[in-house]
């Protein structure tokens, strides 16, 4: 069986009123009250779309957002109504808040990064003194961004956001506290699967006046993962070797080790075959490893009719 690739989608679906391109998902509004978002094999790193598609990424996400926004509909009301096809999923509308809502564990990644080069408040949030990184913050703390439609997500302050309006002082208390939970819930599954939740993004929207929860959560590309074992045996005291990481960090890492991190004048390098399929066993393990579910390969012989037949279906009755 041949592996197809989604790079990007083109359907004419009924009730159709817009399509929008992302980073990685196709978003197709129908009749301005529900959305098909079609999870493509895009894959995307500081903000830029790597000029490859990887194969069977797009089924990951999608079949990893389902899990988790079925497992946290208790607390947060989500979009999500049905998922027709390994790559696709239907749902109500809502209007973006222009906020992302990323909420960290510990010092890693961007975040440590600041800490380094002397910062000791992001987002308006103090960050404690004497930190090393990895280092568990003592309550998870949350860093919003702007919701770039173009070019780069900027770091905001909670004062900021009031400030410029991007929500009311009451939906932010309400965006920050289902932010919290829904972490709490993510950090308790990963932790159930030996894994550690170490940060994340949230995206909400609000319907009919309330507030709720869009895109997708807790997937590789919105989240970082360590192995538990590593990352306690580290922060323990054990530095022989970093923790262990499963996100899409090893790719802004080989990106970087190449000189490119998105920065105008960079080139982007060229992506070989094994990297690519690294990619993808990368994207399967941590399907298998968040979820507990074994991955199963969709038929990707002719993989745009199928989702389109199987949206169709599903849209038609």
């Amino acid at each position: 069986m041949s592996t197809g690739t989604i790079q990007t989608t083109n359907f004419s679906l009924p009730g159709q009123t817009n399509v929008y391109h992302g980073k990685v998902r196709d978003v197709y509004t129908l009749d301005d009250d529900r959305v098909v978002m079609v999870a493509s094999d895009r894959i995307s790193c500081f903000d830029v779309i790597l000029p490859r598609p990887v194969p069977y990424k797009g089924q990951v996400l999608n079949q990893i957002a389902q899990h988790f926004l079925e497992a946290t509909a208790d607390i947060v009301p989500n979009w999500l109504q049905a998922v027709p096809d390994p790559n696709a999923s239907i749902g109500l509308k809502a209007e973006p808040v222009k906020i992302e809502m990323v909420i960290r564990g510990c010092l890693v990644g961007h975040a440590w990064r600041e800490y380094k080069a002397g910062k000791r408040e992001l987002c308006g949030v103090t960050l404690p003194e004497g930190m090393a990184e990895f280092d568990a913050f003592p309550e998870p703390i949350i860093t919003p961004t702007t919701k770039a439609d173009e070019g780069h997500d900027e770091d905001i302050s909670a004062a900021a956001i009031l400030e410029q309006k991007l929500a009311t002082a009451e939906e932010w208390q309400q965006l920050s506290e289902y932010a919290h939970k829904i972490f709490a819930r993510g950090q308790e599954m990963a932790r159930a699967q030996g894994l550690v939740l170490a940060d994340t993004k949230y995206e909400f929207g609000k319907r009919d006046g309330k507030i709720i929860l869009i895109d997708e959560i807790h997937t590789p590309d919105s989240s970082r993962y360590f192995y538990a074992d590593s990352y306690d045996a580290y922060v323990g005291g054990d530095k022989s070797a970093v923790p262990t990481q499963l996100s899409k960090e090893f790719v802004r890492e080989w990106l970087m080790e190449r000189d490119f991190a998105g920065q105008t004048g960079q080139t982007m390098p060229d992506l070989p075959d094994d990297f690519i399929s690294q990619i993808t066993e990368r994207y399967i393990e941590l399907y298998e490893k968040v979820t507990g579910k074994t991955f199963v390969k969709a038929d990707t012989s002719n993989i745009l009719s199928r989702i389109e037949t199987n949206l169709l279906n599903t849209l038609q009755k």
